[in-house]
């Protein structure tokens, strides 16, 4: 046998990278289940919650309930006194509108406020005290003082559910724009780099997720205000409508309006989190 030979007999064989496809839908099915099981806790927590506590059926509704609630036609017409489910829809609308437009009024004022901080220190100084003693106060004790301000329309529900968003993405961007590597930024000015420029090359990517983290936490922040504002100072949406159906007893309302705010919290926080892993890993991929 020649050393040519020799060689191809040693050689280890090249191996065949793992195909993608299988690998991606293996994910996904992990996914899935996750959501699941999680599903199944969720339901579980609430009929054992019924359980233990004893209450009786007719407050405390079943997830089987809420069910044919919302999806079995109705053979009855509904007392003109109660809202029916085309109400129930029809506030889902208008308190999605409000927390969405309340996360982001929020997350751009806090992006503002963070980006103008790490530019000029003397400002934060000066602001961020009296902007953690605006956070001190209840929001519900100022809802009332909102509502005389900025009205009861989309400006004032724009404004509580933006609070409720602006402090805890102020707090964790200012700090991740803070932690960004001194040796990226000495890299950056000493090719003659200015701040501005310095902020938008590095430290923005760096903060990106502690961004989007922000974003996770705020939007069901979000809904909340949206639900507190409509509850005590707009008389539409969700919030309302909870309000009005325990007043008027009509707790298969109730109980599903509670069931889609919730529902709508965890649909918020996925989709935030899928559009987190797309991009970081965009700018994993293509690093600039």
């Amino acid at each position: 046998m020649s050393s040519t030979e020799l060689l191809q007999a040693l050689a280890v064989p090249p191996v065949t990278p793992p195909v993608r496809g299988g690998s991606r839908l293996l994910r996904i099915g992990r996914r899935v289940l996750s959501s699941v099981i999680s599903l199944v806790v969720v339901l579980g927590a609430w009929r054992l919650f019924l359980w233990v506590f004893h209450i009786d059926h007719f407050v405390g509704k079943t997830p089987l309930d809420v069910w044919h609630f919302l999806t079995a036609s109705s053979t009855a017409p509904a007392p003109q006194s109660l809202p029916t489910r085309g109400h129930l829809y029809s506030a889902s609308v208008t308190t999605l509108k409000d927390a969405f437009v309340g996360l982001a009024a929020g997350t751009a004022a806090a992006l503002a406020f963070s980006i103008v901080f790490n530019l000029r220190r003397s400002i934060e100084q000066t602001v961020m005290p009296l902007a953690m003693v605006l956070r001190s106060v209840p929001l519900v004790a100022m809802t009332p003082l909102i509502t005389l301000v900025f009205g009861r329309g989309l400006m004032g529900v724009t404004v509580i559910a933006g609070i409720v968003t602006f402090f805890p993405t102020l707090v964790n961007v200012t700090l991740a724009l803070r932690a960004t590597p001194q040796a990226s930024i000495d890299l950056f000015r000493a090719y003659g780099a200015g701040p501005v420029k310095t902020l938008r090359k590095v430290q923005l990517p760096n903060a990106l997720p502690a961004i989007f983290a922000s974003l996770r936490i705020a939007a069901p922040l979000a809904l909340v205000g949206a639900l507190l504002a409509e509850w005590l100072a707009t008389g539409h949406g969700l919030g309302y409508l909870m309000l009005q159906s325990g007043s008027l007893s009509n707790y298969n309302m109730l109980w599903s309006a509670a069931a889609l705010a919730t529902a709508f919290s965890m649909i918020l926080y996925t989709s935030i989190s899928g559009v987190e892993k797309l991009v970081l890993a965009r700018f994993a991929d293509n690093p600039s």
